[in-house]
């Protein structure tokens, strides 16, 4: 049997929410859940739209990479 652990370069990840407030949570907690896997963050697009009924929904892709600092 061949085990192989190759480290994760980069990693996308989606989030949303209906508060902007909820969104920051959301991605504060998996930027920690990532420095333990050695990945920071690279770049973050957000964006919100807005629905027929004057809903929000916050959206957000972030972009880690893994961290190189020695």
């Amino acid at each position: 049997m061949n085990i192989s652990f190759d480290l994760i370069q980069d990693k996308v990840e989606f989030f949303e929410a209906d508060r902007l407030q909820t969104l920051e949570k959301k991605i504060e907690e998996q930027i920690e859940h990532n420095k333990a896997i050695m990945l920071a963050v690279r770049a973050v697009q957000h964006q919100v739209a807005i629905d027929e009924d004057g809903r929000r929904l916050y959206t957000a892709v972030v972009h880690f990479k893994v961290n190189n600092q020695k």
